[in-house]
């Protein structure tokens, strides 16, 4: 059996790095929107919820596969 435990650290080092870099594109947004640039607007919004969706999905992926691999 291989080693399902040793991805843990990353399982947890990478949902906050896209939660930075949603906080970084939501930043950028309010910047974009005082400038009125309503394409950068548009870019920043969706990389934004791109992000935070990454950083929710990540955590929630890897326990699921981890149940899966526990209930074998």
């Amino acid at each position: 059996m291989e080693n399902i435990y040793g991805s843990a650290i990353w399982v947890d080092i990478l949902p906050r790095v896209f939660i930075i870099l949603c906080f970084y594109c939501t930043l950028m947004f309010f910047r974009h929107l005082k400038d009125g640039d309503e394409r950068l607007i548009k870019q920043s919004t969706l990389a934004a919820v791109f992000c935070l969706a990454v950083a929710l999905l990540i955590p929630v992926m890897y326990h699921f596969y981890l149940y899966t691999q526990m209930m074998q």
